[in-house]
């Protein structure tokens, strides 16, 4: 691959107006441009290439020679036109702007665009094309627009050709205005295929560069060269590797859940017959008497009384616990019972009191038994007829409030 530095002379006259090239002059001329900036880097990555306007207030270099791609292409956009086309001042300054390039070891080249007419005679440019030859700088001259003979265009350029050109470096490519496109033409020519090398891989570069910078198809996938946004391209590639692993990951789905349900329509049926065998028995439990709600019933009420009945024997348990703990003497105890005995048996013991207090020899035989009591003593006597009116009275009392 061809080492090499190159200034590319953009024609901004205001003959770039003109729309015999689809859409415009000017338009094409940058198309092709990009084309040759792209294919210029491509082809080795060391190799460097400036622009420069030769129209408008004067030449004005936009882009010193540089490998940046993006810097070439954006020194393109808002061009204004005007003027006219100093091709001889513009050659002189492309060369010195090649003299001072960082890489000595590149080869220089000088790209001219004339697509307005040449004012200057021919004697001047064979001239300056000697001067170049003298300088090893290779000169390519691509004419389109303008071809009337009347200013001797075409007879000028081949002069400035046949003065630099040295072991035919040099190239001159006539573009006619047609349908075919600036950049399509430049492609198949010798601007693009090099010094008679056949350049096969060159313009392949080239058209992949045509098609990045005019946005048509190129070989490159999703149309996006890696050698010039990678960061764009690889994500790209990541985007639609992920997209085809999803897409693969759900037909595999989709045909599982295909063979599933090519499968499955036994094992349906018999739910849909276990299903109707349920409904079935559910049926005939409904029908069934509500007996098991009531014996339900029962069952809790008895359990409710157990409970009841455990609760209770177990406060009297602990009642006899604490009694017994409580109860120190025999005495004690035995005078408790006997308590209950008396409360017990209440009506008995009062009818046995009557019986005693109505039995006069026995009260009086009680009475001289015990030291210092006289029967016939009238307190004694009254006590005794208290006594005996007061159990009288609970005898007669006692009946009326059961009664009630």
């Amino acid at each position: 691959m061809v080492l090499e530095a190159t200034m590319i002379c953009v024609d901004n006259s205001e003959w770039m107006r003109n729309g015999d090239y689809s859409p415009s002059r000017f338009q094409a001329q940058a198309d092709a441009i990009n084309l040759i900036c792209g294919a210029k880097t491509q082809a080795n990555p060391e190799n460097t290439v400036g622009v420069l306007t030769m129209a408008g207030k004067g030449v004005r270099v936009l882009a010193t020679p540089t490998s940046d791609l993006g810097r070439i292409l954006a020194c393109m956009h808002g061009l204004e036109m005007g003027g006219e086309m100093n091709i001889a001042s513009a050659i002189q300054v492309a060369q010195l702007a090649l003299k001072h390039r960082q890489n000595k070891n590149q080869q220089q080249r000088i790209i001219v665009f004339a697509g307005s007419p040449v004012k200057y005679e021919k004697k001047v440019l064979e001239m300056i094309g000697k001067k170049l030859k003298k300088n090893s700088v290779a000169l390519d001259i691509v004419d389109f627009g303008e071809d009337d003979d009347d200013d001797g265009k075409p007879e000028k350029l081949e002069a400035l050709l046949s003065a630099v050109n040295n072991n035919d470096s040099s190239h001159l490519v006539h573009v006619p205005p047609g349908p075919d496109a600036l950049s399509d033409v430049l492609i198949s020519s010798p601007v693009f295929t090099g010094d008679g090398e056949g350049g096969s891989g060159f313009a392949v570069a080239a058209a992949a560069a045509t098609a990045a910078a005019i946005g048509g198809s190129s070989g490159y996938d999703f149309d996006v060269d890696p050698n010039i946004d990678p960061e764009l391209a690889l994500a790209l590639r990541v985007s639609m590797e992920e997209e085809r692993a999803r897409q693969e990951a759900a037909a595999k789905r989709s045909a599982d859940e295909a063979s599933r349900q090519g499968e499955e329509p036994p094992s349906k049926s018999e739910d849909v017959i276990m299903t109707e065998s349920g409904d079935v028995s559910v049926l005939n439990e409904d029908k069934k008497p509500t007996n098991d709600m009531v014996d339900e019933n029962d069952l809790l009420k008895q359990a409710l009384a157990m409970s009841m009945n455990m609760s209770g024997s177990g406060n009297s348990a602990g009642d006899a616990e604490m009694s017994e703990a409580t109860s120190a003497d025999q005495e004690l105890a035995l005078a408790l019972q006997m308590s209950m005995q008396d409360s017990a048996d209440e009506p008995s013991s009062q009818s046995d009191v009557n019986k005693v207090l109505e039995d006069q020899s026995f009260l009086s035989s009680i009475l001289e038994s015990l030291p210092g009591v006289d029967p016939n003593d009238p307190s004694v006597k009254e006590l005794l007829a208290s006594l005996k009116n007061q159990s009288k009275e609970k005898d007669e009392g006692g009946p009326s409030k059961e009664d009630k």
